[in-house]
């Protein structure tokens, strides 16, 4: 065979791998509405800059006639690229071969990626769309799993992790993008669970749907397993593109700075109005989240999940910063479990990637009740605290209004390793709101008056100016500046270029002990 013939022949099984699971089954997956693990890859990468390892990968199963049954690349298309310039790793599930269920060779293949890009301190970016555990290869799938569960374990805030859900996730598959920095799902197209629909029916005789038990919309709102939903493929590869563009490309690496156009000395006199001087009343915080982030842009995350607290991605004078705040709008921006679960991901995320910490206050305290008691909301408000008081990167605290009891010290204060604290003249710092505390530290002088609610109300007012004003706190050093709403974005501004290079270890350890 000459050289003319081995490139025909190398040409031919080219063509033969990138057809993955033949034109019918492809024809299929456009049907459903679905790209193929190519036409990802394609789409999500810089153009031209995809390099394909382990085309012609096979599997090694001899059992129930498999081996008659061999395609190259084995159900999953992995490579490197770049995505806006910048080196990144990826895997693509193809559901056209075998239904994309995982191999011996399947998972070596994704391995290979992960390790070659912790080596060179990239991203990793996961497309799912399997049918799970190649059945035909029994413990040696599972093996393959396990060995791709610990890799992920290893990446875990050395490289940034993304999965993409387009298609079904089922059983141990649904592990490995537990194991990641973000999910992202396909709404009608995708699913996550551990057990299926048929499997719960037949042990608890419960009936529901795959959406139902494990759509975009049920991770997106109930479980918090999924951080976003989108509605096609191309929509879920443009939301990786823009959330790497928020992340360094390791953890000795600084988020990418982009040169901002938008004035660092921007006043909005429009917040000086947003803090009802009602103290009951409601109030949307992301209006001051986006009146001082750069150009208004906030990338949102976790949005449809623990609406009582939000988190996301901004940047100030072009640099990248992670904001956390409590949302007013819903339970008075009390935190429960699901919102202390939200905000200690999101902070311990920031921390391992260097990105600054943002956090607006205005929180009445923890949400009472039996259900979050035995939930176990002493857990998992402490997982807060820990997340604060770990994070070495810079912390900036702005209290709009409301820091009352452990509320106000778990949301980034000076206690916990704040740096620079800010009020708005609207703040109100005590162990209790007023009308509480004056039940208590009043209620011999309120029950002996001769118009008790007139003498409650008089006596609530004098200890909110009091006892409760942002000045007792700035008195004690808590709180480093009262500050007019209007000034927020240039405070903010002024004290993260104040900090870029700043430098902070905790204790040395193997690992602390968080309260999971």
């Amino acid at each position: 065979m000459d050289i003319e013939d081995k490139i025909k022949e190398l040409q031919r099984r080219n063509r033969e791998a990138e057809l993955g699971g033949g034109e019918e089954r492809i024809a299929q997956q456009h049907a459903k509405g679905k790209m193929t693990a190519r036409e990802r890859i394609d789409y999500l990468l810089d153009k031209g800059s995809f390099q394909e390892i382990d085309k012609f990968v096979v599997h090694q199963c001899h059992d129930f006639g498999m081996e008659k049954k061999k395609i190259p690349g084995d159900g999953v298309v992995t490579g490197y690229g770049t995505i806006n310039g910048r080196l990144t790793f990826v895997f693509s599930q193809d559901f056209t071969v075998f239904g994309g269920s995982l191999s011996g060779p399947f998972g070596q293949k994704v391995c290979k990626i992960m390790d070659l890009a912790m080596k060179n301190g990239a991203p990793i970016i996961g497309l799912n769309d399997s049918g799970g555990a190649r059945i035909q290869e029994g413990v040696v799938s599972l093996g393959s799993y396990g060995e791709i569960f610990k890799r992920n374990v290893w990446a875990s805030g050395v490289v940034p992790q993304i999965s993409v859900i387009m298609g079904p996730c089922a059983g141990g598959a649904v592990y490995s993008p537990a194991l990641t920095d973000f999910i992202i799902m396909v709404k009608r197209t995708s699913n996550m669970f551990i057990t299926g629909p048929q499997v719960i029916k037949a042990v608890t005789h419960e009936e529901v749907t795959p959406e139902e038990l494990g759509g975009a919309i049920t991770h997106n709102t109930k479980s918090g397993v999924a951080h976003f939903s989108e509605d096609n493929d191309k929509a879920a590869l443009d939301r990786v593109k823009q959330i790497l563009s928020y992340l360094p490309q390791n953890y000795r690496e600084s988020p990418p700075v982009v040169e901002c156009t938008d004035d660092p000395n921007r006043k909005d006199p429009a917040l000086n109005k947003v803090v009802p001087t009602n103290p009951k009343l409601p109030y949307d915080m992301k209006d001051i989240i986006r009146s001082v982030l750069d150009h208004h842009e906030f990338l949102e995350i976790h949005e449809r999940y623990a609406t009582n607290m939000i988190v996301g991605f901004g940047r100030l004078n072009g640099h990248v910063v992670g904001v956390v705040a409590n949302q007013p709008r819903f339970l008075a921006g009390c935190l429960d479990i699901d919102a202390s679960i939200k905000c200690a991901r999101f902070v311990r995320m920031c921390d391992c990637f260097n990105i600054p910490l943002v956090t607006f206050v205005d929180v009445p305290g923890f949400l009472p009740g039996v259900n979050q008691e035995h939930g176990g909301i002493i857990k998992h408000g402490a997982k807060i605290i820990y997340a604060y008081c770990e994070a070495t990167v810079p912390k900036i605290t702005v209290i709009t209004r409301k820091a009352y009891g452990g509320a106000y010290d778990v949301m980034s204060s000076k206690h916990h390793g704040g740096d620079i604290n800010y009020a708005y003249p609207t703040a109100e710092i005590a162990v209790m709101g007023p009308e509480g505390a004056v039940n208590i530290v009043f209620r011999k002088e309120i029950a002996a008056s001769d118009n008790p609610e007139e003498t409650r109300k008089r006596l609530v007012e004098e200890y909110r100016n009091n006892f409760a004003s942002p000045f007792k706190a700035a008195e004690l050093g808590y709180i480093d500046e009262i500050i007019f709403p209007e000034d927020t974005r240039p405070k903010l501004i002024s004290a993260l270029m104040m900090l870029l290079n700043k430098r902070e270890r905790i204790p040395e350890r193997r690992h602390g002990n968080i309260p999971l």
